[in-house]
């Protein structure tokens, strides 16, 4: 699936810049292909728009904030967040501004981003009722580009059978590569996954588990909200709770911005946030490895058979055919231009070189 040709994506919300990072200015960002600027008001408030001035086209991200307006840097033609044109400076005062403007985009701030969704939204950003409870501390971990796509990221993020594997350098245990099984209910937005697997409890993790034993179990429940976000809900034995939140923005069909937001139910006494960040960025560099190395081009109709598939898939299964039901219910087809990865042996020769039939 090529994401910026399937018109329904730009009807969910994507998490974009940082809001302490719209202080200084504003700052481009390239949205499903659709290049946009990013600006506080003076509330403090993110807005969104094209990034381009309808003067002459500079974009906007070049210009200044002054008040509620963003200021071109061309000529200083300002607009406000609704996208309207409220200031042309060559103008005397009694000129009337011509009632023209700029694109406007729906944007929010939440959980220290801001979301924008370039059409009309389906619905609401995901909730994480963490993020209002004192009893749990907010950590923004990462704010990375990565060259694959979301789809990638986010069946990986459920995809037990690779802990052995691409983390057998930080919790997995390659001695067992056979995945513990999610319990999966859907839901209207996605669905729900839990399981509880063991992993291995280096020293770097301790703090982190809360315990010094060699193996820990993580109980997972784990939640999937079309199509690119997903919680990552992990208790520890310790009674240590690790949520994740991740938006895999769609940049480009080959790009990703990953935002990476962290709950912790304990104190920086307790587990500082260096050796949070430490931890899951490890992990994190052995995903982003292996995805990079993937084709970003994830086809979301199996029927198409351009990949092979195992029973510990499927949760990516289920996102696949909701994906696929998602563009059908809105009148469209998957577009793809990805070949297949299978291919079937030429038979005598496989048989021969597999010991089933002698020379």
């Amino acid at each position: 699936m090529l994401t910026t040709r399937q018109p329904v994506l730009r009807r969910f919300w994507y998490a974009t810049h940082r809001i302490d990072d719209l202080a200084s200015g504003p700052k481009p960002f390239t949205l499903l292909g659709e290049k946009i600027v990013l600006f506080l008001d003076s509330s403090g408030e993110p807005a969104a728009l094209m990034d381009r001035c309808c003067h002459r086209t500079a974009r906007l991200s070049k210009g200044w904030c002054k008040g509620d307006l963003i200021v071109c840097g061309y000529h200083g033609w300002a607009y406000d967040r609704t996208g309207a044109l409220i200031e042309v400076p060559q103008f005397s005062p009694e000129q009337i501004v011509p009632r023209i403007g700029v694109q406007a985009f729906h944007c929010v701030a939440r959980y220290g981003y801001a979301w924008v969704c370039l059409g009309e939204p389906l619905g609401d950003i995901p909730e994480m009722p963490e993020d209002a409870n004192p009893g749990y501390r907010r950590i923004q971990q990462f704010h990375e580009v990565w060259k694959t796509a979301p789809l990638r990221l986010m069946e990986n993020s459920f995809d037990n059978a690779h802990f052995s594997f691409v983390h057998k350098s930080t919790f997995g245990q390659i001695s067992q590569p056979v995945p513990e099984k999610y319990e999966i209910s859907e839901t209207d937005y996605g669905f729900e996954a839990e399981t509880i697997v063991e992993i291995n409890n280096p020293p770097p993790a301790y703090r982190i588990t809360g315990t010094d034993a060699p193996t820990t179990k993580r109980h997972m429940r784990n939640k999937w909200f079309m199509p690119f976000c997903r919680r990552l809900d992990i208790e520890y034995p310790s009674g240590l709770r690790h949520i994740i939140f991740n938006c895999a923005t769609p940049v480009d069909d080959g790009t990703l911005h990953l935002a990476q937001i962290l709950y912790r139910n304990d104190s920086e006494a307790d587990c500082p946030t260096d050796a949070l960040i430490a931890w899951d960025a490890a992990i994190l560099e052995e995903d982003r490895d292996i995805l990079e190395a993937t084709d970003f081009d994830a086809t979301v109709d199996m029927k198409r058979k351009v990949e092979a598939h195992m029973p510990s898939d499927r949760p990516g299964m289920i996102m696949r055919r909701r994906l696929l039901q998602l563009l059908r219910d809105h009148d469209e087809e998957e577009i793809s231009e990805a070949r297949p990865a299978v291919a079937m042996p030429d038979m005598p020769a496989f048989q021969q070189a597999s010991g089933e039939i002698g020379p």
